[in-house]
């Protein structure tokens, strides 16, 4: 309920805060319907899809990481261990380097979508295969080092500074500029994801005992196994799709309400998902108000809040000196 409350805040200031500030009662009136037109304008075409679009993206990454993480057995797992979001990130690159994306609004989302589906069904192939979570680990490290290498040719063959520009905008991650159009696509993704992940959610309290445990109580491994993985994946790649690239979001989240919960697994994925709304959204806040000569970009404003609280979980864990 906290976590609700808090989101209703951010909303409410995401609406008034911006490079021109709007007083509450106009928001709130543009928002139902009356006011000027230019402040309906500001709210329903500017400002409500952007904040929309950082609220479906942090819950989504939260979420994913959280399912992971249940998965996995490790508290440093997120989106990215699996090669999703690379592989996403990969498609929508390819997608601007050979200039496909003038094609039509959606071109790139549906590239990004299906990288994070093509990434997801190798992984899930995998997880049919093998018994081994360390199998998988390497599988995916392998698919995120694989396309983080692609891109890097990408960009460095990229053929104009203007393609280069975008690549680089589109790995630095932002919801500037998101439309209605952007949130109705991703939220088929996001919504099936989803329910794959919390469909899943008794199995991640089973594996706490252990694999054999878990097995020993009827869990069946393979089928929670890319039952998550799929979830992930989708969920994972409606927000690149979304978004772009953004890091960190999918450990943080999950860690920090871990504990509210007694470290319950299962009990883990709705707030996480409600966290992980709250942090990009906040963020996105700072994006706009911050009195920079350009607009930061979110994926770097997430990655600065994000990475300190990831060396801090790593040092937690003995696995840094």
């Amino acid at each position: 309920m906290a976590l609700v409350a808090a989101l209703a805040l951010v909303l409410l200031l995401a609406l008034t805060l911006g490079s021109v500030s709007l007083p509450l009662d106009r928001a709130l009136l543009a928002l139902f319907g009356g006011g000027s037109a230019g402040d309906r304008i500001v709210i329903w075409q500017i400002r409500l899809p952007r904040v929309l679009a950082a609220g479906l993206v942090g819950a989504a990454l939260g979420l994913s990481g959280a399912g992971l993480q249940g998965l996995l057995r490790n508290p440093l797992a997120e989106p990215g261990v699996l090669g999703v979001s690379a592989s996403a990130a990969l498609f929508a690159s390819a997608t601007l380097y050979f200039g496909l994306a003038v094609a039509g609004p959606l071109t790139l989302p549906l590239a990004a979508t299906f990288g994070a589906l093509a990434a997801t069904g190798i992984v899930a192939a995998a997880a049919l295969r093998t018994r081994s979570v360390v199998t998988l680990i390497l599988i995916g490290v392998g698919l995120s080092s694989f396309s983080a290498a692609l891109m890097a040719l990408l960009m460095n063959l990229a053929p104009n500074p203007f393609s280069l520009a975008d690549m680089v905008n589109w790995m630095l991650g932002t919801v500037a500029n998101r439309s209605a159009q952007d949130l109705l696509f991703a939220a088929p993704f996001l919504i099936a994801g989803g329910a794959l992940l919390f469909g899943a959610r008794r199995g991640l309290s089973a594996l706490t005992l252990g694999e054999e445990a878990a097995e020993g109580l009827g869990l069946n491994l393979r089928r929670q196994r890319v039952l998550i993985i799929l979830g992930a994946g989708l969920a994972t790649g409606a927000s690149v799709a979304l978004a772009g690239s953004i890091g960190f979001v999918g450990i943080v989240a999950p860690h920090l309400v871990r504990p509210l919960v007694r470290h319950d697994p299962a009990k883990v994925l709705l707030p996480a998902a409600l966290l992980g709304a709250l942090i990009l959204m906040a963020a996105d806040i700072g994006v706009r108000v911050l009195p920079t000569d350009s607009e930061l970009k979110l994926g770097v404003v997430a990655s600065l809040l994000g990475a300190p609280v990831f060396i801090w979980i790593a040092a937690r864990r003995r696995l840094i000196a």
